[in-house]
């Protein structure tokens, strides 16, 4: 499929782990979304420094970076392990330096993974209401992925159990198919 507007998408992976299952699953969402001619750019909370993202130092060139990433881009995937019933500390403590209405005017599509099904509540209703209020117009019914339907090949790329690859791929081609419909900045109207 060839995208009539090629937007920009951000991933954005919310793992404190190097050798994160989320954050294979966003290379693989982020790939696909490649090949639908979007342009993709990956963000990793954890590679930001820290002691900028602890004390919400936006004057961090680094952190202004990311904030701006996230309110530049046209779409935003948010992955994140479940802890503890609800998304990562991690995440939210960059969604707690973003602007109030960050992600107005984008597609938000959010991803969870876990090890228990019993986790996958905390898509609805830890992730989303953030995301709602963080101005999100558009956030798409996402997906939970047990860590256990995530493997890896030899390289490194995340492989999907079929019992999980088909709902993430329907998620991405609703997320293409909005992005393709949608003049950049023009979500809201969707």
């Amino acid at each position: 499929m060839s995208a009539v507007h090629a937007a920009t998408v951000l991933t954005l992976a919310g793992s404190p782990s190097a050798a994160s299952r989320t954050q294979a699953l966003l290379r693989l969402v982020g790939a696909r979304l490649t090949a639908d001619g979007h342009r993709v750019r990956h963000l990793a909370v954890r590679d930001l420094p820290a002691a900028a993202l602890l004390h919400a130092d936006t004057a961090d060139p680094v952190l202004r970076a990311a904030v701006e990433a996230v309110t530049r881009a046209d779409a935003v995937v948010v992955g994140t392990p479940v802890h503890k019933a609800s998304y990562s500390g991690l995440l939210k403590a960059l969604l707690d330096v973003l602007p109030r209405d960050a992600l107005r005017d984008k597609a938000v599509l959010p991803l969870t993974t876990g090890g228990s099904p019993a986790h996958v509540l905390a898509l609805d209703y830890a992730l989303r209401p953030v995301l709602t209020a963080l101005g999100a117009d558009r956030v798409l019914r996402g997906r939970f992925v047990l860590d256990r339907h995530i493997a890896r090949d030899p390289q490194g790329t995340a492989v999907l159990d079929p019992e999980a690859r088909t709902g993430v791929e329907e998620a991405v081609a609703e997320l293409s198919a909005v992005l393709s419909a949608a003049p950049a900045g023009a979500l809201r109207a969707a």
